[in-house]
């Protein structure tokens, strides 16, 4: 029988006594367009048990072969993370039966991962920044997918995932909090996007999370038995897994009770877990090295041709932007979030010298229009040099930011080949910065406007601003708002 744990909400002064340890386990599928050690297809998506062939499902007399791609995605993974990078790597076989494991065995790495070490520096709500250390990447292949459709007691099995290729990214015990682990997630994705590595869908499963949690009193040195949480499938639930966990072990701790040391799954609908089995020994998994696999050895050449071919990273691009661009955290944490809008504001900084301008768009406006139709920046049909010209439009006080945004970008966006100037142009809606031509309007303004001219002198400033509305209004809008806000001071402060 499957046990569900629920827990009654837990004092402050109670929790303060534990110490919340955290290690997580993260699976990447890499994009490759066939398998670990097949050739069949690893497209998402296709009818159940289309991608398999005789060597997928590991029939008598067939013999794998290593996926160089997936191997050239794992040292990439272990290069952005500062990682030991084995030179003779070894296969292994792991032993155990499931409905969804075809052969009865996994082939992965044991002793020898592909990537030993690294580190993922992080950075919490609060700005403090923290560095959250690595035990190894492995190379390994996916298992297949057991489905239980609804009024269904039988379960089918679906093998198109079998012989995916995989990266675990493994953790040490470094976290202490659900935020810690959450945002060490969030970088995990950005970094696999940005190497163009895996898709970080956790929805459909290319990004998957396991979550080892344990507790000790506060202050001490050791360890206690870690519960392994299973079937996570957003940051978030991973998030609300372990705050439960992290209660649930302090009640038995509290009570007295034996934490005991399984694997439990989590229920998103109730946000809690339920015991699945005891946690296997690496004894009961049998590991021995793969007859059937040669070792892959990774020659000095080619680990400095996949350096040199590594893209520039979120971490890199976010301390760029603030140190060379001056822009705030905030702004660099926004614009890095995603490697192609990253992009695309450093070719926009080669086009404009005005940083904060160039951010602000990106933010705003740019963002909203692929927002509101669900567009990637691949299909904005304005390049970086448009939106450059758009900003030395308004930086030379020929038009307003609110003329630029709400009449000229619009137009760019159905004609992206005209440029700013020409759209403002024809639209009549170059500024006129000219004093002499601004300051008749403003004495006509304020001439039929005696009476508020009073009032303002005598105090009431805050008509400032419908002088300025009936100049723009007269202006029909043309008349630059600096000179003119500067003119009217001076008028009426006389």
């Amino acid at each position: 029988m499957i046990e569900e744990t629920k827990t009654a909400p837990i004092s402050t002064g109670i929790k303060g006594k534990y110490e919340l340890v955290i290690g997580l386990e993260v699976h990447a599928q890499l994009l490759t367009n066939s398998k670990m050690y097949t050739s069949d297809s690893t497209a998402y998506g296709n009818l159940p048990n289309t991608n398999i062939s005789v060597l997928t499902l590991g029939h008598p007399g067939t013999l794998p072969k290593v996926n160089k791609r997936a191997v050239e995605f794992a040292i990439r993974m272990g290069l952005a993370c500062n990682c030991e990078i084995t030179r003779r790597n070894i296969f292994s076989r792991k032993n155990y039966f499931y409905p969804d494991l075809p052969k009865g065995y996994q082939i992965t790495q044991d002793k020898g991962p592909i990537c030993v070490g690294g580190e993922v520096p992080i950075t919490l709500g609060n700005g403090e920044n923290k560095t959250v250390t690595l035990n190894r990447i492995h190379m390994e292949e996916d298992a297949g997918k057991s489905m239980h459709l609804a009024g269904e007691t039988d379960t089918l099995v679906d093998f198109n995932r079998a012989g995916v290729p995989l990266i675990e990214i493994v953790t040490e015990p470094d976290m202490r909090s659900s935020e810690e682990a959450y945002q060490f997630l969030t970088e995990i994705k950005k970094l696999v996007r940005y190497l163009d590595i895996c898709d970080g869908n956790m929805e459909e499963g290319s990004l998957r999370c396991d979550a080892n949690i344990s507790i000790m009193p506060k202050g001490s040195k050791t360890l206690g038995k870690k519960v392994e949480v299973k079937n996570m499938n957003s940051f978030r639930n991973v998030a609300r897994a372990i705050e439960h966990e992290f209660d649930r072990q302090i009640l038995l701790y509290e009570n007295g009770e034996d934490i005991v040391s399984e694997t439990r799954t989590f229920d998103a609908t109730s946000g809690t877990t339920s015991s699945m089995r005891t946690k296997e020994d690496l004894n009961d998994y049998r590991y021995f090295p793969e007859p059937d696999l040669s070792p892959v050895v990774v020659s000095e050449e080619w680990l400095e041709n996949i350096q040199n071919e590594l893209p520039p990273l979120p971490r890199e691009l976010f301390e760029k932007f603030v140190r060379d661009y001056d822009l705030p955290t905030y702004d660099a944490g926004v614009l890095t979030d995603s490697k192609e809008i990253a992009l695309y504001f450093e070719a926009l900084c080669q086009a404009t010298q005005n940083y904060k301008a160039a951010s602000n768009w990106l933010m705003g406006p740019v963002k909203s229009y692929l927002n509101e139709l669900t567009l990637h920046i691949d299909d904005f049909p304005i390049k970086p040099e448009g939106i450059a010209s758009l900003i030395l439009l308004v930086d030379e006080g020929k038009v307003s930011f609110s003329v630029a945004s709400q009449k000229i970008y619009p137009e760019m966006l159905k004609s992206a080949g005209r440029s700013p100037l020409e759209i403002a142009q024809s639209l009549n809606l170059i500024q006129d910065s000219d004093e002499d031509s601004i300051k008749p309007i403003i004495e006509q303004v304020l001439e039929e406007s005696s009476g508020k001219v009073a009032e303002y002198r005598a105090g009431k400033k805050g008509l400032l601003g419908m002088f300025m509305g009936q100049v723009m209004k007269r202006s029909k809008g043309k008349a630059d708002p600096k000179v003119a806000n500067k003119i009217l001071i001076e008028l009426l402060e006389k």
